[in-house]
């Protein structure tokens, strides 16, 4: 095997521990805005002002796991690629 094969081996299994890491981290931050939300809940807050509360917390977390994935896709493209969608 090449060296240059080598290194786009290593280069996505490192992407790959990093993106399963990152995805646990976004789950991870989900169920803490769910358990907030059942919270909420029980200290009496309507169930739509709880629903309201819970989408305005998970837009973030759903633009971090976009941008991850598009600088993933961005990563993984030949370097003549990128500086064309630069």
């Amino acid at each position: 095997m090449s060296a240059k094969k080598r290194g786009q081996n290593a280069r996505q299994r490192a992407m790959s521990t990093t993106g399963y890491a990152y995805a646990f981290l976004l789950i991870l931050q989900t169920i803490l805005i769910g358990v907030n939300a059942e919270n909420r809940l029980q200290q009496g807050d309507s169930p739509i002002e709880v629903l309201i509360w819970m989408i305005n917390q998970c837009i973030p977390v759903l633009k971090q796991a976009s941008n991850f994935q598009e600088k993933q896709k961005k990563s993984l493209l030949p370097k003549h690629r990128r500086s064309e969608d630069q």
